[in-house]
């Protein structure tokens, strides 16, 4: 049988069904109101390795598209991500993040230069080759391994941090805005697949692009939980 555009969908679907988001630990912990605020602090710094530096996997997606219709709709991410226009009343993610972390009690300083842990230093380092080494397996690991995780998980945990640790609503915006960004940008795998994977052989490798990002991903969010279970 050969591997369809909807064969690859569906195997994707069923990989994101079989390990949500949400039973991992370090995303159950926070929807269960289970970390104190010392281990969220340290939750926060270590996690700070995505928002923080988006411009290094968004801008380098961007820059190896070889479609410029694609192009633009990269464009929109990074604009989104960079100045929050379209998603976030003209606040950037990385400031949105940083009312988040600030709202804890944690500096500037706290969050931009932290010791990060090796898996997340390993992480920046995978995300940032994939998602400029070329289009089909960047922008498979972003928004169809990563992105399509999020959506539906984020506002929940945005609703705990309000209730057990008093954070304001401006605080967990973060959560609020990447449930329907993060939507926004996986909601497009069709169309990718027909464009840029016409191949079986393309069709593959976005299977093993996207199988090895969850797995990298995951790993990053065990060694987050452990860190902050550590830090309590």
């Amino acid at each position: 049988m050969s591997l369809s555009v909807e064969r690859v969908l569906k195997q994707i679907a069923e990989w994101h069904k079989e390990r949500p988001l949400y039973k991992e630990k370090l995303w159950a912990w926070l929807i269960e109101n289970r970390y104190n605020r010392e281990q969220l602090k340290e939750l926060a710094r270590q996690y700070g390795i995505i928002p923080m530096h988006n411009h290094n996997y968004h801008g380098r997606l961007y820059v190896v598209c070889p479609d410029p219709r694609w192009r633009s709709r990269i464009a929109e991410v990074c604009y989104e991500e960079g100045t929050g226009r379209l998603f976030a009343n003209g606040v950037p993610h990385w400031k949105l993040y940083m009312a988040f972390c600030k709202g804890l009690g944690l500096t500037e300083e706290e969050v931009w230069r932290p010791e990060y842990i090796p898996e997340a230093v390993t992480f920046r380092s995978y995300y940032s080759d994939i998602c400029g080494r070329n289009f089909l397996e960047g922008v498979s690991a972003h928004m169809l391994g990563g992105e399509a995780m999020a959506p539906g998980t984020m506002s929940r945990i945005a609703e705990a941090f309000q209730e057990k640790h008093g954070l304001s609503k401006d605080a967990v915006e973060f959560f609020v805005v990447h449930d329907t960004a993060d939507a926004d940008h996986s909601n497009v795998g069709r169309e990718l697949l027909n464009q840029f994977a016409p191949t079986e052989k393309q069709r593959e490798l976005v299977l093993r692009t996207v199988r090895r990002h969850m797995n990298i991903a995951f790993n990053l969010y065990e060694a987050i939980h452990e860190a902050a279970v550590r830090a309590g």
